[in-house]
């Protein structure tokens, strides 16, 4: 499965693009974030990017869990939200 990261500075219109790419080629997508501002970008994208789909067909759903993370050698806390054709 695919790994998109998001962080607090990304613009969800454009990952929504690279999710509903990668449904459309793969039919499942993980977004990781770290951080409230990252989460908040990445569940953003995830609504705009069901949005892309629906007219196509496609019913893209979200289920969200926790993720353990290495950033620079340390372990960290995230939401991973796992995208995927219902």
């Amino acid at each position: 499965m695919e790994v998109l990261k998001v962080s607090s500075r990304s613009v969800p219109n454009s990952v929504a693009g690279a999710i509903a790419a990668v449904i459309r080629e793969q039919g499942e997508v993980e977004v990781q974030a770290v951080g409230a501002g990252a989460v908040n970008q990445a569940v953003k994208a995830c609504a705009v990017a069901r949005g892309y789909l629906a007219p196509v067909g496609i019913d893209m759903i979200t289920v969200p869990a926790f993720a353990s993370i290495v950033i620079d050698d340390e372990e960290r806390t995230g939401i991973k939200l796992i995208c995927t054709v219902r």
